[in-house]
């Protein structure tokens, strides 16, 4: 019952917010979906609590559902997710952990000097992404996504978002948005204003 209370809290709050004039756009967000089938079960949960709120206070307020990728398998499925998802949030962390087969706590406390200094990484794949491997799980996502709802909003979430490497490259593949850490926004913003008039990561012009 956890989750109906959360969808709940949500609902309750935007139906308080718009009562007092404001104009709440939520967005719920499903973590760790794999299949489809995951997402549909949760959102016709969600879509049911929102209904009963609404029905409850006399408000509605529109809500989109959508999904994090951050498992292989989603980013390989996202056609058919995007049938139910209304939005796309990369959780880069999770899916580079999933795509390399190591924990990011494991690794670093352990081996990971040792790969950098022999070459096999040129940098942490958790400071800039493995473009070569998550990046093109992301970028399957977003197209195939985006075949199936063109309107399909993209992002990510994680401190990728604040790389100014990674940054381009999610301009590069279509992403509407970035997320980070309060203290990397500054850079965020300025490499995704930088993307966005064709200045490449490494142009100091």
């Amino acid at each position: 019952g956890l989750f109906e209370m959360q969808v709940r809290a949500i609902a309750e709050a935007c139906a308080e917010l718009k009562k007092a004039g404001k104009d709440p756009k939520p967005e719920i967000m499903v973590p760790l979906v794999g299949a489809v089938q995951e997402l549909e079960s949760v959102k016709a949960s969600a879509e049911a609590v929102i209904k009963a709120v609404a029905e409850e206070t006399g408000v509605e307020v529109e809500t989109l559902i959508g999904t994090m990728i951050e498992i292989p398998r989603a980013a390989l499925t996202a056609g058919d997710i995007a049938a139910s998802a209304q939005f796309f949030s990369f959780g880069t962390n999770d899916l580079t952990q999933m795509t390399w087969g190591f924990s990011r706590d494991d690794v670093e406390g352990s081996f990971f000097s040792r790969y950098l200094e022999l070459g096999i990484f040129g940098v942490s794949p958790f400071e800039s992404l493995d473009r070569g491997g998550v990046g093109k799980l992301v970028q399957i996502a977003v197209e195939s996504g985006r075949a199936t709802r063109p309107n399909l909003k993209t992002g990510v979430c994680g401190e990728h978002g604040g790389d100014p490497e990674s940054v381009h490259f999610f301009h590069e593949v279509g992403l509407n948005y970035v997320s980070c850490s309060p203290f990397r926004v500054p850079v965020a913003r300025l490499e995704a204003g930088r993307a966005a008039i064709g200045v490449t990561g490494s142009d100091t012009r």
